[in-house]
Parts: structure tokens; sequence; C-alpha cells
């Protein structure tokens, strides 16, 4: 039997802040950018060198795109799971122009923030109230200190 997978892991910094655009369905999807970077010697002149790559996101769970409004910021390191998608669009003279991008569909892909989430003020979206919320994410919680039994 043969089959495929379409899968693409990977662990960067996030290159911009996130940006939610609205269907007129309601759906949403959120668009960033994430940074990939990996460094050598070089065996020649013994220069270190590095190189970036850019990777596009489109995010349509409304799980993840909620998760990532409220909490992802440019610089962040994330791990992200979705699939590569390339689209046709043309551009503002008629010519077809193609993207291709890490998409995690309305029930795929998955979503994690590395760094430690900061609690921030009812201005950025993020409620004092919730501050058990975010420290559940950030795996601290005051309710689950007791000894497991087993």
């Amino acid at each position: 039997m043969a089959y495929s997978i379409n899968k693409v892991i990977l662990v960067g910094n996030v290159g911009n802040d996130p940006e939610v655009k609205t269907f007129q369905s309601g759906d949403k999807v959120i668009n960033f950018s994430v940074a990939t970077s990996e460094s050598w010697k070089d065996k020649e002149s013994g220069e270190q060198k590095s190189i970036t790559e850019w990777h596009k996101i489109a995010i349509f769970n409304n799980a993840l795109v909620e998760i990532a409004d409220k909490f992802i910021k440019k610089g962040m390191k994330i791990y992200i799971e979705g699939q590569l998608q390339t689209r046709k669009w043309q551009d503002s003279s008629g010519n077809d122009r193609f993207s291709t991008e890490i998409v995690l569909q309305k029930y795929r892909g998955e979503l994690v923030i590395l760094d430690k989430i900061e609690s921030r003020s009812t201005d950025n979206n993020v409620n004092i109230e919730n501050k058990s919320s975010i420290d559940a994410f950030n795996g601290k919680n005051s309710d689950l200190d007791d000894d497991i039994p087993f």
C-alpha cells in the first residue's frame, strides 16, 4: 500500500507579532513567521558561519488562533507542527505568484510555546484573573501540589 505524509515540525523564534484575520464566515486565521537557524565552523577558514531560514505560518485551528493571539509575541521560541502547503495568488499587476506556508488546519496541528509566558495587563488581552491559566500553561498549579498516591 502506498501513501504519503505531509508533516512539518519546526522549533524556532517568532519573527513578527501574529496578525489575525477574520473571514466572512466568522472563522479566523492567524499569520506570523518563524526563523530557524543553523550554525557551523567553516573547515577551511575556521570562521563561524550561520544561515537563517524564514517560514510563513498560517493557523486555521480556532483554539490555536486564540492561544497564538493572546500569548505569542515576536522573539518567542515555539514548537510548531503542521503541513506544507503552496497556494497560488495574483499580485496587483495580475501576475501569478506562489507562496509556501506551514499550515495548521482547523482540526490538525500542534503549537507549543517553549518560552515562559509572562502575565500581562488587560490592555494586552490577558486578564489578571487568567493568571492561573497562564501558570497552568507554564506547568505551575498550586492546586496540584499534593502528593499523588500512585
